[in-house]
């Protein structure tokens, strides 16, 4: 399983600390394996069940949400030098693991793809937030996980989470209609 997840997540050898690399992927794993979802279904689903007709794929709109992000960390580093501390493996895991949770939310009625009664009482950010301490994540990657959404609008977000969570709605907020 954990080459499976690798083959869509290449972006997890992005992260240099390699006990918090497998960490990330020890999460993604136990997700897939406790939902109705296979890996190869990740690349088929839609990301989000709320847009109609959506046709972005849950790991195309996950590994734009990660892209964007490193890269909007790396300009603001060029930029703005030692005024700004961006810790790029907390950022990495942090992105790769927002929607962790969404894996959990689901079930299949009908043939259909859709939102538990569990999931839409516990939202990703919290079910995600679970697995995350399950597997010994820093406080600082279940921060960015908890905080991504719009559960974090009440809170302080670091950096890391400011980032990851406006390259999150970046590649969301286009395919509203």
């Amino acid at each position: 399983m954990e080459k499976d997840v690798l083959n869509i997540w290449p972006e997890i050898n992005w992260i240099e600390n390699a006990e918090l690399r497998q960490k990330v992927l020890n999460c993604w794993v136990y997700a897939i394996e406790n939902s109705v979802l296979t890996v190869d279904d990740l690349s088929r689903i839609p990301f989000s069940l709320l847009l109609k007709d959506c046709k972005i794929t849950f790991i195309n709109h996950k590994r734009t949400a990660v892209h964007l992000s490193v890269e909007m960390a790396k300009i603001m580093m060029k930029n703005f030098g030692d005024e700004i501390k961006i810790n790029m493996d907390t950022l990495i895991a942090g992105a790769i693991l927002i929607d962790v949770g969404k894996l959990i939310e689901y079930e299949i009625v009908n043939g259909k793809l859709t939102t538990s009664d569990a999931g839409k009482l516990v939202r990703h950010p919290f079910s995600g937030l679970a697995i995350a301490d399950r597997f010994g994540l820093p406080a600082e990657v279940q921060h960015i996980i908890a905080t991504h959404s719009k559960e974090g609008d009440l809170g302080k977000r670091t950096v890391e989470s400011i980032i990851v969570h406006h390259a999150d709605f970046v590649s969301f907020d286009p395919f509203k209609t």
